[in-house]
């Protein structure tokens, strides 16, 4: 049973035949829309493979083999996968640490993570991640990213230190130290004409012009600024040379981290895809399942982890993309470049890929939703600003583990001011044979509370305080009928009230409990005696007939009468909504 079910899981994973039909059906725009893509991918692929430590090549390496596998097995049509800025932020540190080699080996057992993480059908739970984590995330990285690009801008060596932030103040210093004009020109030219370019004309890659005119510019002038150098004419042969048994164990954090930074970023750049095309629906199963797939291929061939790409994917969308074909397409093209082109390619400034990136973390910022998320809701704005400087005081994941935690916290602080413990008197105006005296007497020994909203663990002990603060009565009869949940925090603080109560010569009688909420109840002894003594009612009219009862028995109350007509919502047994 088990084997056939892992079976049909995994087909369900893998691309049918009709996907692989929708590719032919029209290629002229996916083929178009590919290259594109692809003209814009080669000075990011470029630029994020140095950052990250490992060379260009390993960049394009990535961008080949896991964007033509993620294309082919990944759970969105339209999605184009690669080196990306916010993985490259969490290489960094790997690299530091553990080399090259590390790198490699963390982008296999990240690729095994992603891997069973669809297996586990565990992209459902993207929808969870509230906006302002993510609006807070994506604006920590573009700091972050500009931050990183600040060496190569200004045209000198990377510095030494731990935190980005310290890295580029060196930067600062050491050119001041010795200054040099060229670096920050290109790089502040390339910027400035991809920024203003984006504006004048959103398809044409200006990323790839002003790369290209910077780098024609230095070498007729023979400016003296630092390239990219030789790359190899082609992808390695694949090798698994760079896996040590003996230190997977002390990388298996480094591969959390990483492999949570691709599944977040490839569902929300998935999810950006669905929402700028029409008719288009992502499996963000088959998502993990894809990038799993590239990020264990890539690092065969000397490629860094890969996620799915925000800004690639919107070009594609834009241009015109229909099928996987497009993606695909490419990965194909940057392909050929790296086989035909590298010499080219080697001759690329450094500043002027610096400032690509830096370009590509201005637009990073949506300055309108950032600017609407802040005006929103208190805590939307302080889980969005927590993000963002967690990005950038933190690693990627805590800042988003951070983001949660608080926007967890505030929604239960949300939720928990919804439970209301109101006092509901019986009305001398409803219908009935009582007297003035008599309605009297009995609002005098017996109240009613009617519990409205979810008991829990953030709202029971409110819910202790306000029902601790009872007025000297004989009676008190707690009305659950529109409990909406309870958990055992809840079904211990009601029993803790309930005692309290008693010691104080109260009887309490129960009415409406909904049949879900039975269970915790009984489970934590929270209303276990009251059963037993029959004080438990499915009905709010017959638990006033019984404090009625008892008044009379104990010979409080000496009055004789019918029960008062109750609310409307109190007539029926409770039920579940």
């Amino acid at each position: 049973m088990f084997v056939s079910v892992s079976r049909a899981r995994l087909r369900a994973l893998l691309p049918g035949r009709a996907e692989l039909a929708e590719m032919s059906r029209r290629p002229r725009r996916d083929l178009l829309a590919g290259l594109t893509v692809a003209i814009v991918a080669l000075p990011l692929a470029l630029g994020f493979g140095i950052s990250s430590g490992l060379g260009a090549a390993a960049g394009l390496a990535t961008a080949v083999v896991a964007g033509a596998i993620a294309a082919l097995f990944g759970g969105s049509a339209l999605q184009v996968s690669g080196p990306t800025g916010a993985m490259t932020v969490v290489l960094v540190p790997i690299m530091a640490e553990h080399g090259a080699s590390g790198v490699l080996a963390v982008g296999v057992l990240a690729g095994l993570l992603l891997l069973a993480l669809a297996l586990a059908r565990a992209g459902r739970y993207m929808a969870l991640v509230p906006a302002p984590v993510v609006e807070g995330f994506t604006l920590g990285i573009a700091c972050v990213i500009g931050l990183q690009q600040v060496p190569a801008a200004l045209g000198v060596a990377i510095p030494q230190g731990e935190k980005v932030t310290e890295v580029a103040w060196k930067a600062v210093l050491d050119f001041t130290a010795h200054p040099n004009g060229w670096a920050p020109a290109i790089a502040a030219g390339v910027a400035a004409l991809m920024l203003a370019g984006a504006r004048w004309r959103p398809t044409v890659p200006f990323s790839l012009i002003a790369v290209a005119a910077a780098t024609i510019a230095a070498g007729l002038t023979g400016l003296d600024v630092a390239r990219i150098g030789q790359l190899p004419a082609g992808l390695p042969a694949p090798s698994l040379a760079f896996l040590d048994v003996a230190t997977l164990g002390t990388l298996i954090a480094p591969a959390v981290a990483v492999a949570a930074l691709a599944a977040l970023e490839s569902l929300l750049s998935a999810a950006v895809a669905d929402g700028m095309s029409v008719n288009h629906q992502h499996d963000p199963d088959r998502e993990l399942f894809g990038q799993g797939l590239a990020n264990l291929a890539a690092p065969l061939f000397g490629g860094v982890p890969a996620t799915g790409a925000i800004a690639r994917t919107a070009v594609n969308v834009r241009s015109g993309a229909q099928s996987r074909l497009a993606a695909l397409a490419h990965a194909a093209i940057l392909a050929v470049i790296v086989f035909t082109a590298a010499d080219l390619v080697a001759k690329i400034p450094l500043a002027a890929l610096a400032g690509v990136l830096l370009a590509t973390a201005i637009r990073m910022v949506q300055v309108g939703s950032v600017r609407a998320m802040l005006r929103s809701t208190r805590g939307d704005a302080v889980v969005l600003v927590l993000t963002a400087i967690a990005t950038l005081a933190l690693d990627l994941v805590q800042a988003v583990i951070l983001g949660l935690l608080v926007a967890g916290a505030l929604a239960l602080r949300a939720i928990a001011r919804q439970v209301r413990l109101e006092a509901m008197p019986l009305r001398p105006d409803l219908p009935g044979d009582h007297t003035e005296e008599e309605h009297a007497l009995l609002a005098e020994h017996i109240v009613a509370y009617r519990l409205d909203g979810p008991l829990f663990f953030a709202a029971a002990h409110r819910f202790l305080l306000q029902l601790s603060k009872v007025a000297d009565v004989s009676v008190v009869i707690l009305r659950m009928s529109r409990v909406t949940t309870i958990d055992a925090s809840g079904a211990l603080v009601l029993a803790d009230a309930i005692e309290r109560l008693q010691r104080r010569g109260i009887t309490v009688y129960v009415s409406g409990i909904r049949d879900g909420h039975h269970q915790p109840l009984h489970a934590l002894g929270a209303i276990a005696r009251l059963d037993a003594a029959g004080h438990v009612f499915a009905t709010t009219p017959q638990a006033i007939a019984a404090a009625r009862d008892h008044l009379h028995h104990t010979g409080i109350l000496t009055i004789g009468g019918t029960t008062p007509t109750p609310a409307a919502d109190d007539l029926q047994p409770a039920r579940e909504p």
